[in-house]
């Protein structure tokens, strides 16, 4: 049976024909596209609705990606000089092939540095997406949400959209600029105006010679094609246009006043499954350094990294689902449509088994009619929740001048959106699970609403999953001293989110008892800070004074050696919050022995969980990845280094980390590989500026936010941040000549990691009956950490370890732990914790561990 052209219905009401230069090309073009009926726009009464664009009608990610990929390849062979594209005289491609997969989307991912790709909002934001991925190519399209902070270059008008402002907003204000060809991408050209407003506004400020249309349909009649021609005469520039297919729209003369009497279907369509669909929130590993989409530029190297995290996100996806599924929805939002695609296309790749479709919310109102010669079958209908990008500068005041523009003219328009063959019709299955994909601006309260989208969506289908990618432009501003942290807001800024008004700390019996149990992640709560007894705290003074010395040799050949390796636009990121005072130390280094004042960063690192992807972003929103330097204060059996490089790989970041002491010989770059004591492992915050251990928790930490930290400014009559700081700092003078040495010595040498500690912790594990290595805590720092945190079981003194573990011996003491003398360990001593404890196992209070 042939199936019925969903064209027909408005065909038959309005007079409006769509038709080819031949019966064969009539045909193929209304296999691509149907004819809809706009509501509220009395400049024009049809809409074209593909079927290959993911827009309005689901389609295969597949499918839609390969129509653009071959968009692309039509585009390469006209800038190529080919005399047509795919045979055809006019210049159009084959489009015959749209509906059985995708192009060879292998591509090329270079070549095409002079082509610019522009592509417009909001329907053809993700077309031209991968028409630049075909070419190689930059890639901005407009948009209709300002951003503060963001000058526009240029804006132009859609006379026929139902909102007609277009900015655009790229972060590079030249990202146009240039000789080469300028490709301006759209779904269809049906007058050619909008591009002829785009080139007018563009070539007023980069004049260039060829700017090339592309499109999946030209429509254009020949008028139309005229009026471009003498436009581009008159510029002295060369205008072509490229398109998977053309023909021609006519429209009687009456057809306005013919849709207006059509009247409403309607707007949404009764679930009639009772109980809502069940709401979850995936998290996906988005790459740090790739943007949501192409509204402020998108690169190649951008899509190199998006290619290589595919597989592990579409597998994050599939398993964000119940596992039943037959039939999938991933629903983009608004201009956010590329980066949805792909997703669907990993998810389809990782689910072959499942029917995954692709298609996008919209702000355009259309008439709904569930007939099979209509392509609107059904339609959902909610409040807009992109509406709040105005609100993002209060989150980032000191990253960018917000003064850049009046954003009381903000194009951002409020009033309902739409998702279009979402709900089930007459005509077609409905789907298991929907999978939404938005960015971070768009995750406001009105999408949560009893009415809004998430609402609508579980009304309609068993399950909705949620995925929110970082937006750009929306990244929290770092916290700083004396609000946050005792350490002035100069020598540091904290990667973090403030929680020092959240109730967060549990007795070290109950937190031990839940981590072991695995009913909590220890970053989900906090110690009860240690508060050190007079004799404690004179033990710390003791120690100070007898190490600042080594320390500041230490802390100078770490910099000296980054000096030599990195160059002098070194960014420190240490890892929060034992890496802070080193960090901090290496920066006055560099201020004081170079002149340097290089920004330094405090992020955050959960063992099991990575490090904090949000961090990362705005690092790489704001410098070179490659000159980020990763500092902490030592290591034990390298768990951190390991996972370090494990949340790097794949990024521009360089997974190398510095130490001042590597016991645990697992890093390049380091101040010594002896196991001494750091006097800052002695304390918690009190010597790390009153900030507290980092914290995790999904109920506390959104998608868009920096893992979370408290500050302790009760504490501050016990703070010894500075004076270890300026202590430290006060031999460098003292030690600069040696320093120096010492790292040229060690940059001579084999400093190739080879994880001696590791394989002690391992033998120990053995031996101890421990069958969790991370219940072994190697070193002198971590021993510490472990008395002062956690519930110690034992803890292993190399035989003869000098005063370097006063301080271990009568933490151990007070605590009711015996200190067992060995031979033959690599560490100064090793703290273990009893691989099966349980409430009431041991504790402060006296009581011991059962074996």
């Amino acid at each position: 049976m042939v199936e019925m052209w969903r064209g027909a219905w408005v065909a038959d009401r309005l007079g409006i024909s769509l038709a080819g230069a031949d019966p064969a090309e009539s045909a193929e073009l209304r296999s691509v596209l149907g004819l809809a009926v706009r509501e509220g726009n009395g400049r024009r009464a049809h809409l074209l609705v593909s079927e290959i664009l993911g827009k309005h009608v689901p389609q295969r990610p597949s499918v839609v990606y390969g129509a653009g990929r071959r968009l692309g390849a039509a585009v390469r062979a006209r800038l190529d000089g080919a005399a047509d594209a795919g045979g055809r005289r006019d210049g159009t491609a084959d489009v015959r092939g749209r509906l059985g997969g995708a192009a060879d989307v292998r591509g090329r991912l270079g070549g095409a540095a002079d082509v610019r790709v522009l592509g417009y909002a909001e329907t053809a934001t993700g077309l031209g997406h991968c028409v630049a991925d075909e070419l190689g190519a930059v890639y901005l399209h407009s948009t209709r949400r300002s951003v503060p902070g963001v000058a526009p270059i240029g804006g132009f008008e859609e006379e026929h959209s139902h909102h007609t402002s277009h900015l655009l907003l790229p972060w590079d204000p030249e990202l146009l600029s240039g000789d080469g060809p300028l490709v301006l991408v759209d779904d269809e050209l049906s007058t050619g105006q909008t591009v002829l407003n785009t080139i007018a506004e563009l070539h007023r400020r980069w004049p260039r010679e060829h700017y090339l249309l592309a499109a999946l349909v030209d429509l254009r009649g020949e008028a139309d094609r005229e009026r471009l021609a003498r436009f581009g005469a008159e510029l002295g520039a060369r205008i072509e246009a490229v398109a998977l297919a053309q023909g021609r729209v006519e429209l009687p003369a009456d057809v306005l006043e013919r849709a207006a009497g059509l009247g409403e279907s309607v707007p949404g369509v009764a679930s009639g499954q009772g109980e809502p669909g069940a709401l979850v929130r995936a998290r996906l590993d988005w790459p740090v350094s790739v943007p949501d989409g192409g509204r402020h530029g998108f690169t190649p190297a951008q899509l190199r990294q998006l290619e290589a995290a595919l597989p592990q996100l579409g597998e994050q996806l599939a398993a964000a689902l119940a596992g039943d599924e037959r039939r999938v929805l991933v629903l983009g939002s608004e201009e956010l449509m590329y980066a949805p695609l792909r997703l669907a296309g990993a998810l389809e790749a990782a689910l072959p088994a499942v029917e995954v479709r692709f298609s996008s919310t919209t702000r355009s109102p259309v008439l709904a009619v569930d007939d099979p010669g209509y392509p609107i079958r059904t339609r959902l209908r909610f409040p807009a929740h992109d509406v709040a990008a105005r609100d993002v500068a209060a989150r980032d005041t000191t990253a960018r001048d917000t003064t850049a523009r009046d954003t009381s003219a903000d194009h951002t328009t409020a009033g309902p959106r739409y998702a279009y063959n979402v709900a089930p019709g007459a005509g077609a299955e409905r789907f298991d699970a929907v999978l939404l994909v938005l960015d971070a601006v768009g995750d406001t309260p009105e999408l949560h609403a009893p009415d809004g989208l998430l609402a609508r969506l579980r009304e309609v289908t068993d399950r909705v999953v949620l995925a929110v990618l970082p937006s750009a432009g929306a990244l929290p501003a770092p916290l700083g001293g004396p609000e946050f942290s005792s350490y002035a807001a100069a020598e540091v800024g904290w990667l973090l989110t403030d929680l020092s008004g959240v109730p967060l700390e549990a007795p070290t019996e109950e937190r031990e008892e839940a981590v072991q149990s695995g009913g909590a992640h220890y970053a989900e709560s906090l110690p009860v800070e240690f508060q050190p007894s007079p004799e404690y705290q004179e033990l710390f003074q003791e120690a100070l004074r007898g190490s600042a010395r080594r320390i500041a040799l230490a802390v100078g050949t770490v910099a000296e050696m980054l000096l030599a390796e990195r160059g002098s636009g070194l960014v420190l990121a240490s890892l929060a919050r034992a890496g802070t005072p080193v960090g901090i130390l290496i920066r006055r280094w560099l201020a004081a022995g170079h002149g340097i004042e290089a920004p330094h960063y405090a992020v955050s690192i959960v063992r099991g969980r990575g490090i904090d992807r949000v961090a990362l972003r705005y690092l790489a929103a704001r410098h070179d990845p490659s000159r980020v330097v990763f500092v902490d204060g030592w290591t034990g059996k390298g768990a951190i280094a390991r996972e370090l490089a494990a949340a790097l790989d794949g990024t521009p970041f360089d997974p190398a980390l510095a130490v001042l002491a590597d016991p645990g010989r697992c890093v390049r770059t380091y101040g010594t590989r002896d196991d001494y004591l750091i006097p800052s492992a002695c304390l918690n915050s009190t010597v790390s500026g009153l900030v507290s251990r980092t914290v995790l928790r999904d109920d506390l930490i959104g998608p868009g936010d920096f893992h979370g930290a408290k500050h302790y400014a009760e504490l501050a009559a016990a703070d010894v941040s500075g004076q270890f700081l300026d202590t430290v700092a006060g031999y460098f003078a003292a030690v600069r000549q040696q320093a120096v040495a010492e790292a040229q010595r060690l940059a001579g040498t084999d400093r190739t990691p080879s994880w001696e500690g590791w394989a002690a912790v391992e033998r120990i594990s053995t031996e101890y009956g421990i069958d969790n290595v991370n219940l072994v805590k190697p070193g002198v720092g971590e021993t510490t950490r472990v008395l002062l945190r956690r519930v110690p079981w034992r803890i292993l003194a190399r035989r003869g370890a000098g005063p370097d573990l006063d301080h271990v011996r009568l933490l151990a003491k007070q605590r009711g732990v015996a200190v067992e003398e060995v031979d033959e360990l690599p560490y100064s001593c090793v703290g273990l914790i009893h691989p099966h404890y349980s409430r009431g196992a041991t504790g402060a209070s006296g009581r011991t561990v059962a074996e």
